[in-house]
């Protein structure tokens, strides 16, 4: 019996505004191979004459659901799939990568827009952070801003411009720097510029990236992404982890990239906000067992640059079952709750660490049983600060907090 015969690659092309003319050889040979060309209407019309023997298709809305079925429509057959510009980048390929296997796409890039508007800008491109909001909430924004910073916003529609002036006023930043780049790289490219604070420009064209130098205003003090925000910038009812145990808890904690991050009893959700600032891909949820808390957490969440934090409602340990394993935990409430530690530390991989604070006496004992039992490190953390008293000045100190960390321990190599 004969082996199976090797099944096609899908292959990739990004294709600029530029279309056609815009592709480089080896990008136009893989189009005019192809049985089949998967893309938008507009690709689509961008190929002009240069898949005249293929059959075109266009994407399917909505498009993540139907890829598996669609490709599995198409196999056996030459597939080209037209993605935009460099279809890694925020595009095409890496959903691909996903859902077909790394091993079952070839990818030919094209400029990216990125790379296109920093050209156009004199920006070098190490030194720009870039923010997508397709697909993804504007509120990220939020967590990048600061003074002196540049940063380049791939928006969703014609309103995106907008509403990125918007978000900058309304941080202090309205002296910031505006410009609109538009269709870049084809005949239709457009630049234009303004001020977040006056911006009236009115909507152009939705193929956009939209470049921010951030300048801040006035009395405006910049948010560091290192941990220990002001308590001031969190909406919080009194359950708020302060600022200088949070800067310790977070360095205890180690953000690390693609590690998930439990903040059970999260109160305000501050340990779980700060996690996700110092590590951009790193994911949280935070666990709040009262509604009107969890809201906060929310509204925390979206106002400091992170709406990706997820927030579950209900006690623990019981809101726990579910949730994917973490390999960091922390536990700021409810330590002393039956089988909240106990949870914890069972779903913990192997190799994460798990990290307690503890107020009351109670608290402290319980730590301190679960130290004797499993080791780690065991620390009482004390923060006084200067205040009035009468005309003079003296040191008020503020409740003590005792801190276990405990690193669960990963399986031997044979």
């Amino acid at each position: 019996m004969s082996a199976n015969p090797p099944v096609p690659p899908v292959i990739v092309v990004g294709i600029g505004a530029d279309g056609w003319a815009g592709l480089a050889a080896v990008a136009r040979d893989a189009v005019a191979a192809a049985e089949v060309v998967l893309g938008s209407r507009r690709q689509l019309e961008l190929l002009g004459g240069g898949a005249s023997d293929a059959d075109l298709v266009e994407w399917p809305s909505p498009l993540l659901p139907a890829l598996a079925g669609l490709f599995e429509r198409f196999a056996g057959r030459r597939v080209c799939a037209l993605a935009s510009g460099d279809p890694m980048f925020y595009g095409l390929g890496a959903t691909l990568c996903r859902v077909l296997g790394p091993a079952r796409i070839e990818v030919h890039p094209h400029p990216s827009s990125v790379s296109l508007a920093c050209a156009r800008l004199r920006w070098p491109v190490p030194e720009v952070t870039v923010l997508s909001a397709v697909g993804r909430p504007l509120d990220r924004l939020r967590g990048w801003v600061a003074p002196g910073r540049r940063i380049l916003v791939l928006t969703p529609d014609a309103a995106g411009p907008a509403r990125v002036a918007e978000v900058l006023a309304e941080l202090g930043y309205r002296a910031s720097e505006l410009t609109v780049l538009e269709q870049l790289g084809g005949p239709g490219e457009r630049v234009r510029g303004g001020h977040a604070g006056d911006w009236d420009l009115p909507p152009g064209d939705p193929l956009a990236v939209v470049a921010v130098h951030c300048v801040a205003d006035p009395g405006t003090v910049g948010r560091s992404r290192v941990p220990g925000l002001p308590d001031e910038v969190f909406e919080h009812d009194g359950q708020l982890t302060k600022r200088e145990i949070r800067a310790v808890t977070l360095a205890s904690l180690a953000p690390l990239p693609g590690q998930l991050l439990w903040d059970v009893g999260a109160g305000s959700g501050s340990i779980g906000i700060e996690w996700l600032r110092a590590e951009d891909a790193a994911a949280a949820v935070a666990v709040e067992r009262d509604p009107v808390r969890a809201e906060r957490i929310g509204r925390n969440a979206a106002a400091l640059g992170v709406p990706a934090l997820r927030v579950v409602v209900g006690a623990a340990p019981e809101a726990l079952a579910g949730l994917d394993a973490p390999d960091t935990v922390f536990v700021g409430g409810g330590v002393t709750a039956p089988g909240v530690l106990d949870t914890c530390w069972s779903a913990l991989r192997p190799g994460g660490r798990l990290v307690a604070n503890a107020v009351t006496v109670e608290a402290e004992a319980l730590l301190a049983t679960w130290y004797r039992r499993l080791g780690g490190s065991l620390t009482r953390l004390q923060v006084q600060r200067a205040a009035p008293i009468g005309g003079f000045t003296g040191w008020r100190p503020a409740l003590p907090v005792t801190q276990w960390v405990a690193g669960k321990a990963a399986p031997r190599l044979p």
